[in-house]
């Protein structure tokens, strides 16, 4: 079915229901149906207290729970342009209006430095509610500059994907981020700074494809959705029926594309650990 069938057809999901963390006063949690309060819900860390579901959240969200307390917003002065003036039944100039305007964000992806358990670490999260998560020229950018911020200060670098893929808005300029991205890690790979690459639900597209596995290491959230095309596009091209749990990352893991998976509650922990290992002793 055509892109643009689906959208007339009302098949494409609306912005409005891509939501992060939830709001309003319950929560009902999308795997298991478990009714609860949104403030129960935050408490755990926007965990199901029942069966475990990791919820969407956003950027500031897993600074809150990585860094220290504080850390500095980097970069936010980048922000996307319609520069090929795209249209289809909505243009690309007011779609980013009114991502901004219902995220309180620039951009897709957010950048900020802060401490580890006293240990620094750069952090590049992406935001699903923006326009999907999706990868613009911006988000090649910010991820860019933050390599270079990291061999200027020597500090590990960290991207949290979640993303549907490349946007489709700023046609090739969107799929260039994909060698762009992967050109700049490889530099980060010369000069010895570690690199980590957190997949969370859901990693697709030419996110996947590109900085999303290319981590020292790569771990993820359990049950994230994690692949290039999705299942439906793969079961019609091959003709065959897939695996069960295919493209989560159980599966994945099972399957060797990750070094591990982490729970939430978890998460700082592990990535002090982490930090730990890859530490160079004569650079603290």
């Amino acid at each position: 079915m055509g892109w643009f069938k689906r959208f007339k057809e009302g098949i494409q999901t609306a912005t409005k229901n891509k939501k992060e963390a939830p709001d309003g006063l319950w929560y009902k949690c999308k795997k298991c149906n478990e009714t609860i309060t949104v403030k129960e819900l935050k408490g755990n860390l926007y965990i199901c207290p029942r069966c475990e579901y990791h919820t969407r959240i956003g950027s500031y969200d897993y600074f809150e729970i990585i860094f220290d307390g504080k850390f500095e917003v980097l970069f936010d002065e980048l922000i996307s342009d319609d520069y090929l003036k795209f249209t289809d039944l909505v243009n690309y100039e007011d779609r980013l209006i009114k991502a901004k305007a219902k995220t309180d964000l620039n951009e897709s992806i957010t950048v900020a430095v802060g401490n580890v358990s006293r240990k620094p670490l750069l952090i590049a999260a992406m935001d699903f509610s923006f326009i999907g998560g999706s990868m613009g020229s911006v988000v090649g950018e910010k991820i860019s500059r933050s390599i270079d911020y990291c061999i200027e200060h020597r500090i590990p670098f960290m991207i949290i994907s979640k993303s549907g893929g490349a946007r489709m808005m700023e046609s090739a300029f969107s799929l260039m981020q994909m060698a762009k991205t992967s050109a700049k890690l490889s530099m980060l790979a010369k000069e010895q700074i570690p690199y980590f690459s957190f997949l969370t639900d859901p990693t697709t597209g030419g996110v996947t494809a590109s900085f999303a596995m290319l981590g020292d290491i790569n771990f993820s959230e359990p049950g994230a959705l994690i692949g290039f095309a999705g299942p439906r596009v793969i079961k019609e091209t091959i003709k065959q029926d897939l695996p069960e749990g295919f493209q989560s990352s159980e599966f994945l893991m099972e399957h060797g594309f990750l070094d591990f998976i982490v729970h939430r509650k978890e998460l700082k922990e592990r990535i002090n650990d982490m930090l730990l290992l890859f530490t160079d002793p004569q650079a603290s």
